[in-house]
C-alpha cells in the first residue's frame, strides 16, 4: 500500500526519484498515466493489466468507453524505476501535470500521484477544510 507524501526534484532528464518505500511494490513494473486532477498517476504493472482488462471488456460502440480508453491509454507510459529509483517521466505527461523543477508524489493506497507543488498546495487547501472533512468521513461511516 502507498501512503505518505514527498518532495522530490526531476533531473534536467526528466527522471523522478520515487521514496524508496514504494520501490519493492513497483519493482515488477509500473505504468505512468495521466492523473484525473491535473497530475499523474503511477499503477502497478499488475493494476495497469487489470485496468486494460476492465477497459476492454467495455463496449467499444459507447463513445464514453472510447474516451475512458484514450485517457488512460494514449497518456500512458511504462515507468519501471531504475537501479537508483528514478522513472522517466515523458515531456507530454510533465506538461499534463505541470512539472517543472520539483513533484510532490504522493500514495493513495493502490497507487501513487504526481503533482507539481503548486496543484498538491491546493489539494491541501481542499483536504485541510475540517466541516467537509467530518461530512466525507461520515459517508464513510467511520
Amino acid at each position: 500500500m502507498f501512503l505518505g507524501q514527498y518532495r522530490h526534484s526531476l533531473d534536467d532528464k526528466g527522471r523522478l526519484t520515487i521514496p524508496a518505500k514504494f520501490r519493492d511494490e513497483l519493482a515488477g513494473g509500473a505504468h505512468l498515466t495521466q492523473g484525473f486532477d491535473h497530475n499523474l498517476r503511477l499503477v502497478t504493472k499488475s493494476a495497469f493489466d487489470e485496468m486494460v482488462t476492465k477497459v476492454s471488456q467495455l463496449s467499444e460502440g459507447d463513445p464514453l468507453t472510447r474516451i475512458l480508453a484514450r485517457l488512460i491509454f494514449s497518456g500512458a507510459s511504462e515507468a519501471n524505476p531504475d537501479s537508483v529509483g528514478r522513472i522517466l517521466i515523458p515531456q507530454f505527461l510533465r506538461e499534463v501535470a505541470g512539472l517543472a523543477d520539483d513533484a510532490v508524489i504522493v500514495g493513495v493506497g493502490k497507487s501513487v500521484e504526481i503533482w507539481s507543488p503548486a496543484a498538491w498546495d491546493e489539494q491541501m487547501l481542499l483536504l485541510s477544510d475540517f466541516e467537509a472533512n467530518s461530512q466525507r468521513f461520515a459517508a464513510l461511516d467511520l
